[in-house]
């Protein structure tokens, strides 16, 4: 249960950035939270581009120093995405792996709770068919391991995605249901990241 003094920090990539804009999730949390428990403290601290490794090298100066008793752990998609970009790379799952088990374990050391969150889509076919389905669904069973043995809560949002859009993405459309392109979420994707985080804290 949450209480009245405790502060989240959501932290991850440019979907998390975005998420602070007015119909993101992070504003559409902080807009719920603010009736129920008016003294809950959010904190939002997504980079545009961001993966593993660079959570990892600023998590002291964005997350930690902030003193922290909840943290969402929401990152993977640019380790993936970035193994095919032009100019950019990803990141190899032993790397990815060993990066989340450290991230946890610092946060907890630091004595937060921490819920970590498997990558959503790159692509928004829901029948395996997006060229990055394979990879992506190795790197979220990774971060369900690492739940799994850390014994931290997961908010599988892998798993939300792809059951909201078997309903609702009946044309196997590439984007355009719960994402703007495919990865970054329109205002219905991030009601739906939204509901998902909250019904961790409830």
């Amino acid at each position: 249960m949450l209480k009245e003094n405790d502060k989240i920090v959501f932290f991850g990539d440019s979907i998390t950035e975005l998420g602070r804009q007015p119909n993101g999730y992070v504003t559409l949390i902080q807009d719920t939270l603010a009736r129920r428990h008016p003294g809950v403290r959010i904190i939002g601290a997504g980079i545009s581009g961001n993966k593993v490794t660079d959570l990892l090298q600023r998590l002291e100066r964005d997350v930690l120093t902030s003193k922290p008793t909840i943290v969402f752990v929401y990152i993977g998609i640019n380790d993936v995405w970035h193994s095919i970009l032009p100019g950019h790379s990803g990141t190899t799952k032993d790397r990815y792996e060993s990066g989340l088990t450290e991230l946890v374990s610092s946060i907890r050391t630091a004595g937060a709770r921490v819920i970590l969150c498997t990558a959503s889509v790159i692509g928004e076919r829901w029948d395996g068919k997006n060229p990055l389905d394979v990879q992506l669904e190795e790197y979220a069973a990774i971060s369900r391991r690492v739940a799994r043995e850390a014994g931290i809560e997961l908010c599988d949002l892998r798993k939300a995605f792809i059951d909201y859009l078997t309903t609702h993405n009946p044309g196997k459309r590439e984007s355009g249901i719960l994402t703007q392109d495919g990865v970054h979420l329109n205002d219905e994707g991030n009601r739906l990241v939204a509901h998902e985080m909250l019904k961790m804290l409830q």
